[in-house]
This record gives C-alpha cells, structure tokens and sequence, in this order.
C-alpha cells in the first residue's frame, strides 16, 4: 500500500487543503478537500452520476450508510435530501474522516452526520441503505471482503447504491452480488460508470 493513498488510514501525503464544487439540481457548496483522500482535485464523476441518478433516499427502514464517504459529497447530499435521516459516514482514511466532519459542519449537518471508522460502528446496527463508491483499487477480494461485510448489516427491505467504473470490473462485480444470493439491477450505465441498486432476494434472506 503506497504512503497517502487514499485507501490508508493514516495518509502520509503532505497536507494541502483546497475546495472542490459539488454543484446538483438541488444542492450547491464547496467542500474541503486534502492531498491523500479519494479525488482531492474534484467531485468523483461516479460520485456525481450516483448523486444525480440514484434514487431518493429513504430513512424508512433505518440509517443510511455513505461507505467509503471520503470527504463527504455523499453524506452530506443523503443528510440535506432527507432531513429525517441519520446519515452513517464510514471511512478507514483518518484524514477523510476529519474533512467529512468538517463539511458535514460547515453544511449545517453535523448533527445528522455520523463519521466513524469501520470498527467504531455497531456490528449490530442495521442500515435502511447503503451507497456507496467503493475503493475498488484496493483489490478484487478486499472489495468483496468490504461489501460481504456491510451488506449483511442491510435491512431486509433496504438497499444499496454503488456506482462502480466499467473498466474497473462494474459487471463482473455485479455477477458476484448476484452469485452471492442478491437481487442487482443495473439502474443506469454512463460515461463509462455502472449505477447498481442492490437488494437482499427475497427467500435467500431472514
């Protein structure tokens, strides 16, 4: 694992604050960005398709779930879009999590913005839905390994929005949810990204 990337925990990269625009139909702001964080430089376009086409977020049947928030564009859309909601922001990248508190303060959704390593979270808590953009350079079974994991903690009625690049393994991931005993849908395909919306099926889950 290469100092700085942004899947470490505890980047080494020389510290450079800058802002980024997140700019969608129904939210404008800039975030703070570091060196050593997923995209430092702009908004992910997966991010940004996943946030312009995704469905609404629905706090229905429990929190949401940013995994992977990174600075926070997702969080804090989900915490602006659905102000009953308790936003979850989970990220192994130390200095991802200070920029997401940060925004989530600076946006006004601190108080719904709950950012927290993986460890530090409820094994037992179940999530309403999960989005995420995962990091899938940190290799094929560490991403199965990763949504293994947090996808158990999905609520039977729940879901979960991933956006994944269509040249880093998009279809070949969706065959595994599949083969792993879950219902994936293809929501949309463009600029090269995969929209996935992924469900428990029904009868392989209690």
């Amino acid at each position: 694992m290469s100092p700085g990337h942004y899947f470490d925990p505890d980047p080494t990269a020389r510290s450079r604050i800058r802002e980024v625009a997140l700019v969608l139909p129904d939210l404008s702001c800039h975030l703070q960005t570091d060196s050593g964080v997923f995209s430092a430089d702009r908004v992910d376009p997966g991010t940004k398709l996943l946030l312009l086409e995704g469905p609404e977020p629905d706090a229905g049947h429990g929190p949401l779930l940013d995994l992977g928030c990174g600075y926070g564009p997702i969080a804090i859309t989900l915490a602006h879009r659905c102000p009953d909601a308790t936003v979850w922001a989970v990220d192994v990248n130390q200095r991802a999590r200070d920029l997401c508190r940060r925004n989530a303060e600076l946006q006004g959704v601190a108080d719904r913005v709950l950012v927290a390593s993986p460890d530090d979270v409820d094994p037992d808590l179940v999530f309403g839905q999960i989005w995420s953009n995962p990091p899938i350079r940190i290799g094929k079974q560490a991403v199965h390994d990763m949504l293994s994991s947090w996808l158990a903690r999905m609520h039977p009625q729940g879901g979960a929005h991933l956006v994944v690049s269509r040249h880093l393994g998009a279809d070949s991931l969706a065959r595994w949810l599949s083969e792993a005993g879950f219902e994936v849908t293809r929501r949309r395909s463009r600029m090269g990204y995969r929209l996935l919306d992924v469900a428990p099926r029904v009868g392989h889950r209690d």
